[in-house]
Formats: structure tokens, C-alpha cells, sequence
């Protein structure tokens, strides 16, 4: 004989075999209900039921026996019990989970035909088609795709169900690169990539979970702004959402990366203009306002293409990097996350001979001081950020043995490698760029320093080239400067974290330079009364070029290095073995809420 007791208090609900029922192992005999759930008491072995001392209804406590069952023979199979659930890859769907996935599916591409052939008819892919580029194999988890449109007032469900599905927000968490991430994608074919009530709500969701995880940020932020038809929700303004606040709240804190196409506006341009890097494809339109609020505004009529095009935006400086098509746009996405989340073991180093010939011999002739950068660089590491602005010095990410770094460089090309305003607040911005997260800076330097003049102080150059000393004074990581030719007065300064000695190191190439100005301009304002004395002609020109060359010889990299002034001169083939052991010796401070311009 074996007793079966009584797990919990509770009472009878139903009794389902009586005294002298056969029954079968793992058959029902008793249901108990406690807390409004029901417990079942299941037969451990096949047998006979020989006493039961409760009936329905009645209270039981932990313990008490329900009824003794004698052993016996196997029972004939009868239909089976509730509680043994059928396993193996013959499982039915049950009707719950059959309504689930049914839901589910109307969330993807293939369930939007007509949505999709409109979509590709553009040359462009869906948000799902990015993602899915973008992110690992099976790596992405979605969040909220069964959202719809606040918009029940209005349409049916199944209207909503089929035309807003994940109300034109596809986000999740992921891993791009192997490196966990948080990636959101306003969908461009629901409701026009339109910001709703529920896909603000998802992604606030999604950016408090990047805060408070440290996950980096991928925003496709193709779309029109807010949304007025979700009546759902009982707004008037809906000024209180706060995801724009949200989103800013993670600058400094955690990599940002905005990527659109198309047409991106009003909201949606909020959110790509607070990005540390914009990726935009030649197709795309940015502006913080579409043609329906410029027309509103009594400002014109305009078509969507007339507003913000990529060409203007790359060269006024929102965008950074400027791609053909979207594919494009995720392989860029990816290179550069890349530079945050992980250290390569291998690589491959350029030819470092090559750098010797870098600089003309002939000290007036100009040269592409990118030639610099990817000499230095890992093969295939180098990404030029805002290319299109601020052209007088340039800024990349780029990898020296593994290690990620950023790069600024004059460039001789745009003014002779002089600063403007729009190449310091590219310097200044990018320096902040990589001190939030932890990038060591190298600075090639050549310039003959701050460019001057009536229309130079016009743009507030005294404001904006000023940025780069503020920057520089608050950098928490390593900064290693190299001069390879000129390296004159403030701007040189400003090129090397606000004077020689604040660097860890400061080297020069034998083709550097230096002084407190331009060396022909100090021997034209310093020797003014000397070359005044002799007839204008080939005399003076002798004399002046006597006197230029006293100053070169007297500003040379070697004058320089025995009065202390920098650290070392080097062969430039020795350049990338320089930084490599001064990255070894650099530390990366704690961050102190170092904070990244929108500029």
C-alpha cells in the first residue's frame, strides 16, 4: 500500500478517482486549489485505489492522506493525463503560443510585401535588412516588436497590426563585432519613420538600459519627426517625453553612433545631431525642420531634397562621414565601434622607410600629411572623421600595434596648415571625442600657427581656436606630439596640448622648424631697418635670404632639442616605434564627466 499526503493547505476541487478505480502512473487522481492556482495530485504508479479520505470541497492540511493506492499491474492505456506534457520535436503549438507567433510574424519583411518592394524600388534596404547587417549572427534580441500605434481611436487592431508594426521602431540588444550593444532603427515604412508615443516609450527603454550597462549606442535615425495622429495617449504637446533628454544624457558616458539615409528631420535629426559621429549615405536629407514645417513657418516651399542635402552637410560639418549607400554606411559603423570595443591581436605595419619621404626637402613645397598618418597607422586602420570641414587639419581613428588612438594633422594643403575656427572646433570637438572614451591622442604637427587677418576675426577666430587649449587642458588620456616640419607660435601650441612640455612626449622629424612666428615674417617685422638700409633688388633679397636662413638653422629641430625645448629628434622610420613605447608608458585617467560638443 501507498499513502499520498497532502502538499500545502488547501482545499479539494475535484476528485477524480474513487475507492476501487484502476489507475495508470502519472494519471490525475486529486486537485487541489490554494491561492487561486491548482495543485495535481498524480498517480506515481499503476494500482488500485483501495481508500480516499476527502471529498470536493473539503479543507486539507500539509500532510494529511488523501487516499492510499495499492500497487498493481499496468492499467490499459487510456487518453492521457493533463499533467504528462508530450516532449520531443513532435510538440503541438498550443492555441496561446500559435496567437503569439502569428503576431510575431507580422513584424517582419516578409509579411510587408508591398512595403518592402516600395522600399528596395528606392535603392534603400528596411530597418530590419540594416540591423541584420549590423549585428551578429543571432545576436539580436528585439524589444517590444509587439508595439503598435497609439492609434486604437482611429484603426482597428488589425489595421494597426498590419501598417505600424513595432510602431516604426525596431530596437534591441546585440553584438557587433562581439561586442554587446544597444542598436534602434526607426522604421522608414511605418507611418514615415514617424516618432509615436509607444516608440518613444521602447526607446527610452533602450536608452536606460545603455546607461545603465555602459552599451554603446547604433541609432538609424531615418524618419519625420513626431507623430500627431497617435490620439491614444491623452497629450496636447507631448513636449514632456523624455527621450531627447535620455539620449543626451549618455554623450561622454558611452559611444554614440547615428547612421541615416533618405530623409531624417525634425526628432529625428534632434537625435542624430546629439550622436559623437554622424554616418550619412549621399541620399540623405538632415534638417530640423521637412518642407511641412518650413511651409507652416511661412518660409517657402521647398521639396524634402532641398533641404539639408548630403553635400551641404558634410561640408558645414554634421556629417563625419559621408558613404554612398547604406551597406556602406554598417561597414563604416562597424570599423568604427571597432576602435571601443576590443584590441586586435594582429596586424600589419605600413613600410616605415616611406616615412622619410613624407616632407618635401624643398621647406615651401606642400604635401599630404595624411601620407603621415597612414605611414604611422596599422594597414587598413585609419577612418577620417568630418573630411569635409574644418580641412585645414585632420582628424582620424586610427591603430598603432592593436592600440586604438586618435590622430590630428595639419594639413599643408588648406592654408599652408594654418587654424581657422572651423579646423580648431573640428580639433577641439574630436578631442573631446576621444578623451570621453578613453582614446590616447597623437598630433602631427605642422603649421605656421593661428591664421590671422580682418576676415580670419571676423568668424571669432579668437573664440574658436581657443577651444582647442580649453579641450586640452581637461584631456585625461595620453597625448604624444610629433612635429614633422613647421611648428610655429600659439597654433603650434595649440597642437600639442597647449605647449611642448604638456604632451608625454614631443618629438621632431629633421625637417622640423620653429619659432614664435613664421620665420620669414620674423626676419621681415625683426630685421625691419636692416633690409630697409639696402636698395630694394637682388641686394636685399640676398640679405634676406641670409638672414631666413640664420633663423631656420637657429629654429631647427636640433637647436631645439639641445636647448630642452622638445624631447628628441628622430628619423621618421623610427616615428611609430616612438609612439608605440610612449602609448606603453601613458595611463588613461579616471573619466570626470567629460562631456562631448554637439559641435
Amino acid at each position: 500500500m501507498f499513502e499520498l499526503h497532502a502538499p500545502l493547505q488547501a482545499h479539494i476541487a475535484h476528485c477524480l478517482a474513487h475507492v476501487g478505480d484502476t489507475v495508470q502512473a502519472g494519471q490525475v487522481l486529486l486537485v487541489l486549489e490554494a491561492m487561486k492556482m491548482e495543485h495535481e495530485i498524480v498517480a506515481p504508479h499503476a494500482g488500485v485505489v483501495r481508500e480516499c479520505f476527502f471529498m470536493a470541497g473539503e479543507t486539507v492540511m500539509p500532510g494529511d492522506v488523501l487516499l492510499v493506492l495499492q500497487r498493481g499491474a499496468a492499467a490499459p492505456a487510456g487518453p492521457p493525463s493533463p499533467s504528462s506534457a508530450p516532449t520531443g520535436p513532435n510538440v503541438s503549438v498550443r492555441p496561446d503560443l500559435a496567437r503569439v507567433q502569428a503576431r510575431h510574424a507580422f513584424t517582419q519583411d516578409a509579411k510587408r510585401p508591398e512595403a518592402v518592394a516600395k522600399r528596395h524600388a528606392l535603392g534603400l534596404r528596411t530597418a530590419r535588412e540594416n540591423l541584420a547587417d549590423l549585428c551578429d549572427a543571432d545576436s539580436f534580441s528585439e524589444y517590444g516588436a509587439l508595439a503598435v500605434a497609439a492609434q486604437s481611436q482611429r484603426r482597428s487592431l488589425e489595421d494597426l497590426v498590419r501598417n505600424t508594426p513595432a510602431d516604426g521602431m525596431v530596437c534591441g540588444t546585440a553584438t557587433v563585432g562581439g561586442a554587446p550593444c544597444v542598436v534602434m532603427a526607426y522604421d522608414a515604412t511605418v507611418l514615415a519613420g514617424t516618432q509615436g508615443m509607444r516608440n518613444h516609450q521602447k526607446t527610452d527603454r533602450m536608452l536606460g538600459l545603455a546607461l545603465a550597462h555602459k552599451l554603446p549606442v547604433v541609432l538609424f535615425a531615418e524618419g519625420g519627426g513626431g507623430r500627431p495622429g497617435d490620439v491614444d495617449m491623452p497629450i496636447v504637446a507631448g513636449l514632456h517625453v523624455a527621450t531627447f533628454a535620455s539620449f543626451a544624457r549618455l554623450n561622454g558616458q558611452v559611444p554614440v553612433l547615428g547612421i541615416t539615409t533618405g530623409r531624417c528631420f525634425a526628432g529625428n535629426a534632434a537625435l542624430l545631431g546629439c550622436c559623437d559621429v554622424v554616418i550619412a549615405t549621399r541620399s540623405s536629407n538632415i534638417g530640423m525642420g521637412g518642407p511641412a514645417m518650413v511651409e507652416g513657418g511661412g518660409l517657402g516651399v521647398f521639396k524634402p531634397e532641398q533641404i539639408g542635402p548630403s553635400q551641404v552637410q558634410h561640408a558645414n560639418g554634421v556629417i563625419d562621414l559621408l558613404v554612398e549607400d547604406e551597406a556602406q554606411a554598417v561597414a563604416a559603423a562597424k570599423h568604427y565601434l571597432g576602435f571601443f570595443t576590443g584590441t586586435p591581436t594582429t596586424w600589419q605595419a605600413p613600410d616605415a622607410l616611406v616615412l622619410r619621404a613624407v616632407v618635401p626637402e624643398n621647406r615651401l613645397r606642400v604635401y599630404d600629411s595624411r601620407a603621415a598618418l597612414h605611414g604611422l597607422a596599422d594597414a587598413g586602420s585609419v577612418l577620417e572623421l568630418r573630411s569635409g570641414f574644418g580641412l585645414g587639419i585632420h582628424t582620424a581613428l586610427a591603430r598603432i600595434e592593436g592600440c586604438a588612438v586618435g590622430v590630428l594633422a595639419n594639413n599643408p594643403q588648406h592654408l599652408g596648415g594654418a587654424i581657422d575656427a572651423d579646423a580648431a572646433d573640428k580639433a577641439a570637438r574630436f578631442m573631446q571625442l576621444c578623451n570621453a572614451h578613453g582614446l590616447p591622442l597623437v598630433s602631427l604637427v605642422d603649421t605656421p600657427g593661428f591664421m590671422v587677418g580682418p576676415d580670419t576675426e571676423a568668424t571669432a577666430q579668437v573664440r574658436h581656436v581657443s577651444r582647442m587649449f580649453i579641450a586640452a587642458a581637461h584631456l585625461r588620456v595620453p597625448f604624444l606630439s610629433v612635429v614633422l616640419r613647421k611648428g610655429y607660435g600659439l597654433g603650434a601650441m595649440a597642437m600639442t596640448a597647449g605647449g611642448f612640455h604638456a604632451p608625454l612626449c614631443t618629438v621632431a622629424w629633421p625637417s622640423a622648424e620653429f619659432g614664435a612666428m613664421g620665420l620669414e615674417g620674423a626676419v621681415r617685422l625683426g630685421f625691419k631697418k636692416e633690409l630697409e638700409a639696402v636698395p630694394e633688388g637682388a641686394a636685399r633679397d640676398a640679405l634676406f635670404a641670409k638672414l631666413l636662413a640664420q633663423q631656420v638653422d637657429n629654429g631647427s629641430a636640433l637647436a631645439m632639442a639641445s636647448s630642452l625645448e622638445i624631447d628628441a629628434v628622430i628619423d621618421p622610420a623610427d616615428t611609430r616605434a616612438w609612439l608605440v613605447r610612449g602609448l606603453a608608458a601613458g595611463r588613461v585617467g579616471a573619466l570626470r564627466g567629460a562631456a562631448i560638443d554637439a559641435w
